[in-house]
């Protein structure tokens, strides 16, 4: 097999199996729960779980600094965070499911998936670190491609295909089989060799005040040139439509008249694979399209696509009927076109993440994006409650429109 199709085959795997675990929390545990009698009010609290997502940069540095030579630099956290993934989801199949709605055993089932989310987004720092190192120039998009197509097939298998097995099979074996997938996707990382030839020569700070000056320095990168400046705000302002608009769009789907099966099914599975076709055609345009352009279409194709969202709030609030598959469409096509813009946007995080500091600066430009969305998502809710779907939909198509001018202000600095 060819090194490049080496390459992509090895982060496919490592992003399927962080997507595996990661799908079975988002999608999987709050109906779960809720099946065992768990309050909503607890099924809420476990939203706490993503919280290493989002302050994995706080040791991103060190994953960057310390590793093994002989064994490989990142490579030497992935597979020991990987089978310590294997060994946590096989202390869950132990866990007694039954008695999740009593306090001890629920705290207890908590911090075992809290210590699974520290490990993943360990592995998903040592993971981007190695992306950034080995994929060359010419190689980002396809890489960025497996690897939304990897995480979304993960999420499918985690959570989809994860209730499916647990109507047929025992919460035991269910995990077993997960830990067994998560397995499995460690094979490519343990055949693989990775290169020595670039080494992390960074000591890392111990002092609170050593440890200030290297943040201000980190950030000087930022403002070293006035490309790197003006994409600092595109970051800042990428995910400001998407975390104003998350919380409405499956209740909207809910008042339109779907039901709990067809919003699993043809919204959501229907949804993921609009999403792994979008991830596929994002890559074939990359081969001929510059990154500035691309950025600039997909941007605007994400902005037709929560116009069309807009539009469907609109006729509901009029009582107007909209047929089933013109939801579905339009949910497959925001779906499709987000998983377009991942690509390009991960493509060009990886463009502007230099090699010595590869899994600090990739973590670090994800970890800007995140905090903005999770900061927007948690008080959209509020603001589209006084102002009802239509207008708050519209509100945020027009917010998505006058975000353009970071992006246009970027791509007019790349020229």
């Amino acid at each position: 097999m060819p090194i490049a199709q080496n390459v992509y085959l090895l982060l496919f795997s490592l992003y399927w199996a962080q997507g595996l675990p990661v799908g079975f929390m988002t999608h999987a545990l709050p109906v779960i729960l809720r099946a065992e009698g768990v309050s909503l009010a607890h099924i809420g609290g476990f939203g706490l779980l993503m919280l290493p997502w989002s302050i994995k940069i706080l040791w991103a540095p060190w994953i960057d600094r310390l590793g093994s030579h002989q064994r490989g630099h990142y490579r030497s956290w992935i597979i020991p965070t990987q089978l310590l993934t294997v060994i946590v989801l096989i202390v869950l199949s132990f866990l007694p499911i039954h008695t999740l709605n009593e306090p001890q055993y629920l705290f207890l089932f908590f911090i075992v998936l809290l210590s699974l989310n520290f490990v993943g987004a360990t592995q998903d720092i040592a993971t981007d670190g190695l992306a950034v190192r080995i994929l060359k120039s010419e190689q980002q998009h396809w890489g960025n491609t497996f690897q939304v197509i990897g995480s979304r097939l993960g999420f499918i298998v985690g959570g989809g295909a994860m209730l499916w097995m647990l109507d047929g099979f025992e919460w035991q074996t269910t995990f077993l089989l997960l830990a067994g997938l998560v397995l499995l996707n460690t094979l490519p990382v343990w055949l693989y060799r990775e290169s020595t030839q670039v080494q992390v020569m960074h000591q890392p700070s111990t002092s609170w005040r050593q440890k200030s000056k290297a943040i201000a320095q980190y950030l000087k990168y930022y403002r070293s040139s006035p490309v790197l400046w003006r994409w600092f705000w595109v970051l800042l302002t990428f995910k400001v439509a998407d975390g104003l608009a998350g919380p409405l769009l499956k209740p909207l789907m809910v008042d339109l008249g779907l039901s709990f099966s067809q919003i699993g099914v043809y919204v959501t599975i229907l949804g993921a694979i609009a999403a792994l076709c979008g991830a596929g055609v994002a890559g074939v345009l990359l081969r001929t399209m510059c990154r500035a352009q691309a950025l600039w279409l997909f941007s605007w194709l994400k902005i037709m696509s929560l116009a069309a969202y807009a539009w469907l709030a609109y006729q509901y609030e009029q009582q107007q009927t909209v047929a089933s598959i013109v939801i579905y469409a339009i949910n497959a096509a925001e779906d499709a076109v987000s998983a377009m813009l991942l690509v390009m946007m991960l493509t060009l995080i990886m463009q502007y993440s230099r090699t010595e500091y590869a899994a600090t600066d990739f973590t670090f430009q994800v970890a800007v994006m995140a905090t903005v969305s999770g900061i927007l998502y948690s008080v959209s809710g509020v603001v589209g409650d006084a102002l009802g779907y239509a207008n708050y939909l519209f509100l945020i198509v027009f917010i998505a429109i006058f975000c353009l001018v970071t992006i246009f202000r970027w791509v007019d600095c790349e020229k």
